[in-house]
């Protein structure tokens, strides 16, 4: 018979000073509840509010067998070992401590609650710091079954006791920090890659060797940023390697303007700075540049979105291709790649440039597993059959994933409002091919913004919309007024939404039974135009990335994926394939 989680959490609130210990022995509880608190486990956090600003917290998250232990080992042994910030929420008069625990808690069970609450904390707006320096997901166990029914009421329980440093569950859900969070439980494939990379890591620092790449390959949606955010935590978390930690330099480089701004969030939260003060979270070019003129050699480079690196020089950068000049100034690169997800000229890669890269890797790992779309086997089919055979199938009814054709670019909008008005629905935002143009500065003649026009639909594209104070540093899809927008690869790629509403713009059209792709309807000259080669012919890749940009924007809805054609023949095949399946 499964187990059921029919108890509440037990919580209780101290101010966190010499005297908690006597004030956790003198909390109103039953003698039940008391038990559970003093001789059983429980898991604790320790929150400072260091200001009256937004961001205002900083936050240490524990678990232990025995709660008057642990605080005393916090009071005392940590600061007398040097744990600053140990010493830092001992000297504020505002830090308390929340006590939490649970009939059913065990060690397993404690560790994971630990885990989850890290992964929430880390995801709050109102946290400033997680002081914490290792997570602890856990395998299966006794318990493991309620772990999600448990954790939640703990949640809601907090919230009810400050709704500011714990925010309702749905709002940390949604936020990109928490989607790239290193808290994650990995699968079992994440895990063995993992493993596989830092054993690689390991080999090649003892053996202190320069330039190894270590190649990570998976499709949209396959964990790869998780993957990524875990590893960053563990290296600098973990005392196996044979650099000392006070001299070890570890990166993250992404070349993508919104999710720079998550890791950037991600590493000040957590605290890891490189000892000799270089950020941690780079772009590829800034990386390169300081590296180059000040002689310097990264231990390890990790670079997501390795398929937006550039293969050719540009203005900002004097190089001829990025990766080539990363594993110049490191000893490791783990480079996450997906070759169709690559999207401009400046990103492609010859044929025998790709072929010798992925010879000259140390290690290729790849990822399988489809972790983003929540739907059956045969969506996540159909979804791809479209995208790589250009072929339009029947589409299997699929309770779990909402797939809807709207006949109007107006009602597939209304529809996605009206989700986003829904906080347990998550964010659910607008989307098209870059088929109308747009230009980053500068207004267009006839309008105040550059404009999806349809008819009589007209929406603006997307970083034009005045900012909504309270959310201008998230990423684009996190802030408020983005619903009125529409987005593009450029703003959402390497993110997820839990409904994705995409219009197919005139470069996408069906003829003869198949998906054919326009490069005279794009406006995205950077994908349009031609690509000088090493051979110096110059040669054209639209039909190849416009394929990529539509195989980025219907890969993005974990929970639904909402269509609208311009071309009247894809209209009505996408229109048929839903009747035929249903």
């Amino acid at each position: 018979m499964p187990l059921q989680d029919k108890y509440s959490p037990i919580i209780g609130k101290v101010n966190y000073n010499s005297f908690s210990v006597k004030a956790i022995k003198e909390l109103d509880f039953s003698e039940k509840d008391e038990q559970l608190i003093l001789d059983y486990p429980t898991v604790y956090i320790i929150d400072d509010k260091i200001s009256d600003k937004k961001h205002n917290y900083n936050v240490y998250v524990g678990e232990t067998t025995d709660i008057n232990r642990r605080t005393k080992q916090h009071l005392n042994d940590d600061i007398r070992n040097g744990r600053e910030d140990f010493k830092k929420l001992s000297d504020s008069s505002t830090t308390e401590m929340y006590i939490i625990g649970h009939k059913y808690f065990n060690k397993s069970l404690t560790l994971d609650i630990e885990n989850r609450l890290l992964h929430y904390l880390l995801s709050s707006e109102s946290v400033k710091n997680v002081n914490n320096r290792r997570g602890n997901p856990q395998n299966d166990y006794y318990t493991s079954e309620i772990m999600d029914s448990v954790f939640s009421k703990i949640w809601r329980k907090l919230h009810s006791l400050n709704n500011v440093l714990f925010p309702i569950e749905s709002v940390i859900r949604d936020s990109a920090l928490f989607k790239a969070s290193p808290f994650h439980k990995l699968t079992k494939e994440q895990k063995e890659a993992k493993s596989k990379i830092i054993l690689q890591i390991l080999s090649s620092l003892t053996q202190n060797l320069d330039g190894q790449l270590i190649l990570v390959e998976g499709e949209a949606g396959s964990g790869k940023t998780v993957l990524m955010s875990s590893l960053l935590y563990d290296l600098f978390n973990s005392n196996e390697f044979p650099v000392s930690k006070d001299k070890m330099s570890i990166h993250l480089l992404v070349n993508h303007e919104q999710q720079l701004t998550v890791y950037q969030q991600m590493a000040k939260k957590l605290g890891l700075k490189n000892k000799n003060g270089i950020d941690v979270v780079m772009k590829p070019t800034s990386f390169i540049n300081y590296q180059s003129k000040n002689n310097l050699k990264a231990d390890v480079v990790i670079v997501d979105e390795a398929h937006l690196l550039l293969t050719q020089g540009k203005q900002s950068y004097r190089g001829k291709n990025h990766l080539k000049d990363l594993l110049a100034n490191a000893k490791v690169v783990v480079a996450v790649f997906d070759e169709n997800q690559i999207l401009t000229t400046e990103q492609i890669w010859e044929s025998a440039d790709l072929a010798e890269m992925k010879l000259d890797a140390q290690c290729v790992i790849s990822l399988r597993d489809q972790m983003r779309i929540n739907a059956q086997q045969s969506t996540i089919d159909w979804i791809r059959s479209l995208v790589d055979e250009q072929v339009i199938y029947p589409f299997r009814k699929d309770d779990k994933y909402d797939f809807r054709v709207f006949d109007s670019p107006q009602e597939m909008y209304d529809a996605i409002k009206e989700k986003d008005q829904h906080q347990e629905n998550g964010i659910s935002r607008m989307l098209a091919t870059y088929d109308w143009k747009f230009k980053q500065k500068g207004k267009p003649e006839d309008n105040q913004y550059w404009n999806v026009t349809i008819g009589d639909f007209s929406m603006p594209w997307n970083l034009q919309l005045p900012k909504d104070k309270a959310t201008k540093n998230l990423s684009w899809a996190e802030q408020k007024q983005t619903i009125d927008e529409i987005g593009s690869t450029y703003t959402i790629q390497g993110f997820d939404l839990n409904y994705a509403a995409v219009i197919i713009g005139p470069s996408v059209k069906y003829r003869d039974g198949k998906i054919i792709f326009d490069p005279g309807a794009s406006c995205n000259e950077k994908a349009i135009r031609n690509r000088t080669l090493a051979d110096g012919t110059r040669m054209k890749f639209g039909e190849t990335l416009l394929k990529n940009e539509l195989n980025v924007l219907l890969t993005r809805g974990v929970n639904g994926l909402y269509l609208f054609a311009v071309d009247k023949e894809l209209q009505k095949a996408l229109k048929e394939a839903l009747r035929k399946g249903n």
